[in-house]
């Protein structure tokens, strides 16, 4: 069958991270997969076997997820927009899926609604139709209006077959983060979580007794930087490894390393960061999807700094449901100094250790499962 993906990350790259292992999946199990993405091109995220078509990219501004950057920093006008509209619908008609998933929308991405439903309406005249998915995440955005819920479930009643839930409902439940309709609640399947396989040791056993420090790819932990460098100046019997990413990570390690105490290393952020929790004392880290399911698979000890700046809450209420697992300590980015992320990372590596293995994680497999079931029903 012929697969279509599309995601658009505007800040961070775990949007783009999940939708590519999701069409990995599918292309192991013999399906023609191509993900268009519409957020900035991210090279190390491509796959093998998975084909992966670039819109004219966007970003938001900071948090302002409603002022959207062009490619050259400047807003994004109405002609450029027009330009990644007419570009996804030749893509729909140039690869004429069988399955079409939409990544977020209409769940989230309201600020390209206009994309999502020319893409939408193209894909519903198509003769036949694919099957229609949208793939969410264990926790949305709640939504800031009482009227923004009852509009998703007209637009998942209009154009959509189901709703691809990419969790373990006995974790976190849609529920807890959106107003979950009757009607919307028959289209729900719930996949458990999409991550790729376990990681196997470094060969190197890099990573071995460290508290590592992580933020993701998207360039926002700066005081989660510094608060960890003055934590390891309180516990100089530990080797603390800072691992910086985004667009500024080679400005943003240069001021990192000329403040570092001679037990904390700062560099890039690294491929092998998977193997790396594998052997790791302790980890520090935010609290995104991808990195969630990392840390529950390595099992490492672990401190969430949830990233709240704006109005986000996803990263708060993801944490708040770890919390209730053994290993995880949450501290609020308000309460970060580095006294207390000393005090909170001793205690969790103190505590009892947990399993790697109580939640399900082949949420990519079950995905491609359901998807496929739809469609050959279909014919």
């Amino acid at each position: 069958m012929r697969v279509m993906i599309v995601v658009t990350h505007l800040l961070g790259s775990g949007h783009l991270a999940r939708a590519m292992v999701l069409g990995e999946a599918f292309h192991a199990a013999g399906h023609e997969v191509t993900v268009v993405s519409g957020g900035g091109a991210i090279e190390r995220l491509k796959r093998p076997g998975v084909t992966l078509l670039q819109l004219s990219p966007l970003r938001s501004d900071g948090t302002n997820f409603t002022r959207l950057l062009d490619d050259t920093g400047s807003e994004a006008g109405e002609a450029y927009l027009a330009a990644r509209r007419t570009s996804l619908v030749n893509a729909l008609a140039d690869i004429l899926p069988d399955i079409l998933i939409t990544e977020l929308f209409p769940f989230g991405r309201r600020v390209l609604r206009a994309e999502f439903l020319d893409l939408l309406g193209a894909a519903r005249d198509m003769a036949p139709p694919p099957v229609i998915l949208s793939s969410i995440r264990d926790i949305l955005a709640p939504p800031s209006k009482p009227d923004r819920a009852a509009k998703t479930d007209e637009i998942v009643d209009r154009f959509y077959d189901g709703v691809l839930v990419h969790s373990d409902p006995k974790t976190t439940p849609l529920d807890a983060s959106w107003p979950v309709s009757d009607s919307l609640r028959t289209r729900l399947h719930y996949t458990g979580y999409v991550a790729p396989a376990p990681a196997d040791d470094h060969p190197e056993q890099a990573g071995n007794g460290e508290v590592l420090v992580s933020a993701g790819g998207g360039g926002v932990g700066g005081n989660l930087f510094d608060a960890a460098l003055g934590a390891a100046r309180l516990l100089p019997s530990y080797r603390w490894r800072l691992l910086v990413g985004g667009e500024d990570a080679t400005a943003t390690i240069a001021r990192l390393q000329g403040n570092a105490p001679d037990n904390a290393f700062v560099e890039p952020a690294r491929p092998d960061f998977r193997q790396m929790l594998r052997h790791a004392a302790g980890s520090v880290s935010m609290c995104g999807y991808n990195t969630a399911l990392d840390l529950m698979q390595a099992a490492a000890p672990s401190v969430l700094v949830p990233f709240d700046a704006g109005k986000e809450t996803e990263q708060s209420l993801r944490a708040e449901a770890l919390a209730r697992l053994p290993g995880f300590e949450v501290l609020k980015s308000a309460d970060l100094t580095p006294e207390r992320l000393a005090k909170v990372v001793t205690d969790v590596m103190a505590a009892p250790k947990r399993s790697g293995s109580h939640a399900r994680f082949d949420g990519a497999t079950r995905s491609v499962d359901i998807a496929c079931a739809m469609a050959e029903a279909r014919k």
